[in-house]
């Protein structure tokens, strides 16, 4: 592999059929990715890359499917894997590598490609790994002490199971961290590291797949372009992670230092005057034996009192505002979950012979997006440009499965206007809305997908693909989509689809 500039060429007219092509074979893990490319290299061989391998941690039975997955594709693969893509740092795309590494220990990998975000040898790359470290603590910290509490507002009970959510992204079901998983797939590499790649520079080449160029879209240097998410088509920089995250690690401590070291410097009060909040809520009585603090606590702040208290007094719980502090946690578990996920390596793969292209954005949002918009790249004489690339695709993997704020309209969707624009995405919906996440895929995204490629989406959750002999709504071939092949769970003991498989030119 070289990162050489190739001259560009365009097919000839009376070809009868272009040299170009691809079988893509999308798994059906619902909230997780993970995708094998073949592309057939000049001697006539496969030459193989997978995209992820991953499933977030609340869909249950996750490791299971994940291990059918990985024996499939071994099957499939021979265990040999050109080039292995890493996206970005989510359990949802990386935790295969972990727990299946005893499947993926035979498993012979020539190279493995990650963004510069990855790199410990960067330095903007270990100042990003040092928000994320301090972000995780704070959330952990907050989650933990928020599941203890009784009596929580709906607001904070929200943020609750908001941060479950957001943190299954870090952790497995037995407290892996995210980063094990990515260590693990970074040594199946043959070679002493990854590569990381950023955008910029000629794009890169294959040298066993001459009709090929993969160009780097993202993720972004710009700080601000990792901060960006998209709302009701408005976009605006989140504020800083980091006084975030210090806030909150300090209000923790406070919270749970002992009676001995118990110190507030935003107290107006000396420390020998009050009651600590936690004793009073545990029934503990004030240094005043003719003034019981407790009672007083519940009758006017905690409730419930007993049921012959009068109405008003029966319940005082509403008031509790003692949890409040931490509801900046929400802010700071979007600021590290859009970070994140701008931080996904973005590939367009090109064929030479046909200028078409495919899409993998991993789960770049709009931060991602943006960045893309003055990136050129030097191809021979010329240059090729994103807005080229977006134009001449006509194969998508939907970003961060079909999610609002995903995919942006006027330099997303609007760019993409080959009339034989095909996509895949990689959900469940009935799994997203166990875990609170409302509308994804969103009806948005689905309405404008469906109108631009006349109806060729594929979805994981899709219902034909369980039936042995389903076939999708639309006609192959038909677009870029030549044919669609699929395998139902049943074969593997599991509902749904295992596997679809489009054949691309």
């Amino acid at each position: 592999m070289s990162r050489k500039p190739a001259t560009r060429t365009r097919p000839a007219k009376t070809a009868a059929k272009p040299v170009s092509g691809v079988t893509v074979r999308h798994y059906c893990q619902g909230i997780g990715d993970c995708h094998l490319l073949t592309f057939k290299k000049a001697d006539g061989k496969p030459f193989r890359m997978l995209i992820d391998c991953g499933i977030h941690v609340s869909v249950a039975g996750g490791p299971a499917l994940v291990a059918d997955i990985v024996s499939d594709l071994k099957k499939e693969t021979g265990g040999k894997i050109d080039v292995l893509v890493v996206t970005h740092e989510h359990w949802d795309h990386v935790s295969g590598f972990l727990t299946a590494k005893d499947l993926f220990k035979d498993f012979v990998v020539g190279d493995v490609w990650m963004a510069w975000t990855e790199n410990p040898a960067d330095a903007e790359a270990a100042e990003l790994d040092k928000f994320k470290g301090q972000a995780i603590a704070a959330l952990q910290g907050v989650g933990q002490k928020l599941d203890a509490m009784q009596g929580l507002s709906s607001y904070m009970a929200g943020v609750r199971d908001g941060l479950q959510s957001v943190l299954g992204f870090q952790f497995g079901a037995a407290g892996e961290r995210v980063r094990s998983a990515r260590d693990a797939a970074a040594r199946l590499s043959q070679k002493p590291s990854p590569t990381y790649f950023e955008p910029g520079g000629p794009p890169v080449t294959i040298d066993a797949l001459p009709n090929l160029r993969v160009y780097v879209l993202g993720p972004p240097r710009d700080k601000a372009a990792l901060r960006l998410e998209e709302k009701a088509s408005e976009m605006f920089p989140l504020a800083s992670g980091g006084p975030f995250a210090r806030a909150l690690a300090s209000g923790l401590k406070v919270n749970e230092a002992t009676d001995a070291d118990y110190v507030d410097e935003l107290s107006p009060f000396e420390r020998n005057v009050g009651t600590p909040l936690s004793a009073a809520l545990t029934g503990d009585k004030g240094s005043d034996p003719a003034i019981d603090i407790a009672a007083f606590v519940r009758k006017h702040y905690s409730g419930p009192v007993s049921a012959a208290a009068s109405i008003e007094d029966r319940d005082q719980s509403w008031r509790r505002i003692d949890a409040d502090w931490m509801g900046i946690a929400a802010d700071l578990a979007l600021q590290l979950d859009r970070g994140v996920n701008n931080t996904s390596l973005v590939l367009a793969f090109e064929f030479t012979d046909s200028g078409r292209v495919l899409l993998f954005p991993g789960d770049a949002q709009i931060g991602n997006w943006l960045s893309w918009k003055d990136l050129k790249w030097p191809v021979g004489q010329g240059t090729v440009t994103s807005a080229d690339l977006l134009a001449r695709t006509v194969y998508l993997k939907v970003a961060h499965h079909g999610s609002q704020n995903a995919t942006p309209q006027k330099q997303g969707f609007d760019l993409l206007t080959s009339a034989d624009l095909s996509a895949f995405i990689p959900t469940n919906k009935l799994d997203a809305l166990k875990v609170h996440w409302g509308e994804m895929p969103y009806e948005g995204i689905l309405t404008a997908l469906d109108a631009k490629t006349k109806g060729r989406v594929i979805r994981a959750d899709d219902p034909w693909l369980a039936d042995k002999n389903g076939k999708p709504a639309f006609a192959a071939p038909s677009g870029s989509i030549q044919a669609v092949r699929s395998l139902p769970r049943d074969a593997t003991g599991g509902p749904g689809g295992l596997w679809v498989e489009v054949d691309l030119v």
